[in-house]
């Protein structure tokens, strides 16, 4: 790893401020976009509702 000096020229024996610098460049282009979380989202609700729909199915067969 190569050196980095801080701000004031201070060593940083981590590279954490190197390492910071890239986290903060690199975030806003890792970020989705709520579309792209939407579909995933939408699924698990199916999902739910159907595992729902399911349950009272086989409790009203059951006490019937």
């Amino acid at each position: 790893m190569a050196n980095t000096q801080g701000p004031q020229g201070n060593h940083d024996p981590a590279g954490s401020t190197q390492m910071f610098r890239a986290f903060v460049d690199e975030s806003p282009q890792s970020r989705q976009t709520p579309s792209a979380t939407a579909g995933p989202r939408v699924g698990l609700i199916i999902g739910v509702v159907v595992a729902v729909a399911i349950v009272a199915a086989v409790a009203w067969l059951a006490l019937k």
